[in-house]
């Protein structure tokens, strides 16, 4: 049975149930959207929690995504699909680059008129430019780099209303008891509030971007009707080094600056990042549905996440 469209509320589908995924289904769901939330594995959080309903799906399926459309036809679709760890897609790159491409594929041949969003990487870039507008070439750095510019590819390709939106390094809350802390500054927060030290690379260039204002910024685009560029880049306003940023995480959550190490990116996790993460936008703040969203730096965005972590 399709799903019912309720007066004033879009039925909204959001592929992906990580830690972005959730925050843009919880926005959009408390701006009153119909947001059905899919994935493999249940959430940790109950999406009904926050206004939103939960439904299993593998999204490399193609068959069981033309169920679900059909069942929910959605006015719009964001896609937050992984394999997203950087590391583990390095060390499987086929596997990677075949789930990614699958899942844009499979929503692109569905998508039909509804707007099709999908979340990539600043890993497009191979990081010898100082920062990366939407006009840069795109090189990818790594496996996960490669995944996700192919999967770019095949969705402006097959999808009438699609949008590539390459956001930068997201951050924001995650609990202690997660299985796996998704971001880095909840990663520094909770090793530093226990009073661990932290390493982190003085050679690895990023503008980070808090997550809510990610989920602003979809959220604008979503309910926007004018026609939006293929590709768009979602940046915070510093440019930071990850060891910078550890420094004013310590700083806000008033631990010992000593705890934040400095060491080469070559000799951590983010190896294979590229060395310059940094996105700007030459389109985003001309465009009429984004320019109320403000992106917040990185110090607003310590003190605005620092009660949560120190509770």
């Amino acid at each position: 049975m399709m799903a019912p469209r309720v007066p004033g509320r879009a039925r909204t589908l959001v592929v992906g149930s990580g830690f972005v995924g959730t925050g843009i289904a919880r926005r959009l769901a408390r701006a009153g959207d119909t947001v059905t939330l899919v994935s493999r594995g249940r959430p940790a959080r109950p999406p009904e929690e926050y206004g939103a309903r939960w439904s299993a799906l593998d999204a490399t399926d193609s068959a069981a995504c033309g169920r679900l459309v059909s069942r929910l036809r959605p006015e719009r679709i964001v896609l937050v699909h992984g394999p997203s760890d950087v590391t583990w897609c390095e060390a499987h790159p086929e596997e990677a680059a075949a789930a990614h491409a699958a899942v844009a594929a499979n929503f692109a041949a569905l998508c039909g008129t509804s707007r099709l969003l999908m979340i990539s990487t600043d890993n497009v870039f191979d990081g010898h430019a100082w920062h990366n507008t939407e006009r840069t070439p795109v090189s990818p750095a790594n496996a996960y780099g490669r995944a996700k510019r192919r999967a770019e590819q095949l969705l402006l390709a097959r999808a009438e209303r699609a949008v590539c939106l390459r956001v930068s390094l997201v951050y924001g809350h995650e609990p202690v008891d997660a299985d796996k802390w998704l971001n880095f500054f909840a990663a520094c927060a909770h090793r530093l509030t226990a009073g661990a030290p932290v390493e982190a690379p003085d050679d690895h260039w990023t503008t980070p971007v808090h997550v809510d204002d990610v989920a602003d910024t979809v959220a604008a685009l979503l309910t926007g009707t004018d026609p939006l560029p293929p590709v768009l880049h979602l940046g915070g306003p510093d440019r930071i080094t990850r060891a910078e940023w550890a420094a004013v995480i310590a700083e806000s959550l008033n631990a010992p600056a000593g705890l934040v190490v400095p060491v080469p990116k070559a000799r951590s996790r983010y190896a294979s990042r590229p060395e310059n993460a940094c996105l700007v936008s030459e389109l985003l703040p001309t465009l009429p549905a984004t320019r109320a969203v403000s992106v917040r730096g990185v110090r607003d965005g310590a003190r605005d996440l620092a009660a949560a972590f120190l509770s």
